[in-house]
């Protein structure tokens, strides 16, 4: 087909680093108002081929063409001008400015002069542009103050502003609620009828299935596919993803009746209020609830990161002295956090420094660090785990998001943890490497590891869980069994209801 019948194409991309060929020959087209899905595990060279479309990183060969005419992006500034916007799944956002501020960054309208911006006519043209977004969202107001989906929106005006007839969402959906994703599935559609071509990079397979019409699947770098969704299954398009057919196996329960953690009476202002359970030894406990119910900062009070205002924890009948990660390590519990990149790992430090961070004493003496011991006990631990590439001296910020997370993992194996809490365990993996990581948590559990995980995924915490305290408003409302355990029991529970009384 001629590139006429596209709005956007790549042809014959090549882009190269030491040692690893991130895009091989990679041809790529989008219709005009069309939502195309591109989909790989992570490293299937996705992020590549949107930095060079944005202009972050060039390619080593191949062209760019919009509307069938050559372009050539040098810079952001250039893939700006031709018409490509960038939403980021990290969005891109001053919080002590304005919604309108950030909407016009490095471009505000200023006056003749150009010696002051013209605050008002901003807020005015911002107040335009989203009015059929959201209405509701104040231009004046500083965008910390906004909902996560809010920002969002606002994200997507401002490529809107820029007059964009291209947006790039790379995972648009990785901490909205699934009402939230559902006004965003509106959005799309309503750009999409407007003639705007939309790439949609996610991890989620039913987002993809909801929003886009066609989808192209990268692996290993390598084009696969060009497929139409509507011909597709989750498993085809998995399988294509992965190159073999990915098992979902049942979940297998290794809990025991031996205590190992218990949280008496734990609360922290309106964060979390008087939570009381218990943890056994080979026991998967789900956490379930809607963003902002309370479940991270539950996670966060039992790895001693805040100080709570009430209760006690427990391990093995002992207390741990509260607001002191320290005490929580020593006492055997690891916290696997939900922001892994800004919370979970030193990104231009090797996975053997970043594994060794909680137990670095066992791999010191007189004070001095012994590199060869710590790379050796990293080499053992990362092998178990399976890493990818098996290289532990390498920058952990140059890993894909599944083995960043196997080495988070691996960090709390080397500390001998007992007790691990997982906060959104696979966000942002992708469908690969989360039956890994899902296999690696049924590994610990048989080993005798107590695990407790939080989730937004139902159908994750579905799999994983033995058992499932679900929490609405900071109290925990609900402990159901494995039998009563559903996607409409869950929700049940965790959306506030007048009549709804606490289990």
């Amino acid at each position: 087909m001629p590139s006429l019948e596209y709005r956007l194409s790549l042809k014959n991309v090549t882009k190269t680093y030491p040692g690893i060929v991130a895009l091989d020959d990679i041809t790529f087209n989008v219709k005009a108002g069309e939502v195309h899905g591109l989909l790989g595990e992570n490293g299937a060279g996705k992020s590549t081929m949107l930095n060079i479309l944005s202009g972050v990183r060039p390619g080593d060969q191949g062209q760019i063409e919009i509307d069938g005419k050559p372009v050539e992006i040098h810079n952001p500034i250039a893939a700006r001008e031709a018409g490509i916007a960038m939403i980021h799944q990290e969005l891109q956002h001053v919080p002590e400015l304005t919604v309108a501020q950030n909407m016009f960054l490095g471009r505000p309208l200023t006056s003749a002069a150009r010696l002051f911006v013209r605050t008002r006519a901003q807020e005015k043209r911002a107040r335009d542009v989203l009015a059929d977004l959201d209405p509701t969202i104040d231009p004046a107001a500083p965008i910390k103050t906004l909902k996560v989906a809010q920002q969002q929106i606002v994200e997507i005006g401002r490529a809107l502003l820029e007059q964009a007839s291209i947006i790039a969402m790379d995972e648009p959906t990785s901490s909205l609620t699934p009402s939230e994703f559902e006004r965003l599935a509106e959005l799309i559609k309503t750009l999409s009828e407007k003639g705007v071509s939309i790439i949609y990079v996610s991890h989620k397979m039913d987002e993809v299935f909801q929003v886009c019409q066609r989808a192209t699947i990268l692996r290993d770098g390598k084009h696969v596919a060009v497929v139409d969704i509507a011909d597709e299954t989750e498993s085809s398009i998995v399988s294509k993803m992965v190159g073999r057919e990915v098992l979902h196996a049942a979940h297998t329960s290794y809990a025991t009746t031996e205590e190992i953690l218990a949280v008496d009476g734990l609360g922290r202002g309106k964060a979390v209020i008087d939570a009381n359970f218990t943890l056994h030894r080979g026991e998967v406990l789900g956490i379930s609830g809607l963003v902002g119910s309370g479940r991270t900062e539950l996670l966060r009070l039992i790895a001693g990161l805040d100080q709570p205002s009430t209760g006690q924890i427990r391990v093995m009948e002992k207390p741990v002295r509260a607001h002191d990660p320290r005490a929580a390590i020593r006492a055997g519990i690891g916290l696997v956090p939900e922001e892994r990149k800004r919370e979970g790992i030193v990104h231009a430090r090797s996975v053997a420094s970043n594994m060794a961070l909680p137990s670095m004493g066992q791999f010191t003496r007189s004070g001095l660090l012994r590199h060869g011991l710590m790379h050796k006990k990293a080499e053992e631990v990362m092998s178990d785990l399976r890493l990818r590439p098996p290289n532990v001296r390498q920058a952990i910020g140059t890993f894909s998001g599944g083995n960043q997370q196997k080495a988070i993992i691996g960090r709390w194996l080397a500390a001998s943890t007992e007790i691990f809490l997982f906060d959104e365990p696979t966000r942002g993996i992708d469908v690969g490497a989360k039956s890994e990581i899902y296999n690696l948590i049924e590994e610990l559990a048989k080993s005798g590891k107590a695990i407790i995980v939080v989730s937004s995924e139902m159908p994750e915490i579905i799999r994983l869980s033995d058992r499932v305290l679900v929490m609405q408003e900071g109290r925990l409302v609900a402990n159901l069994q494995k039998n009563d355990i559903t996607e409409d029991r869950l929700a049940h529970y965790a959306i506030p209801r007048k009549d709804q009384a606490v289990a």
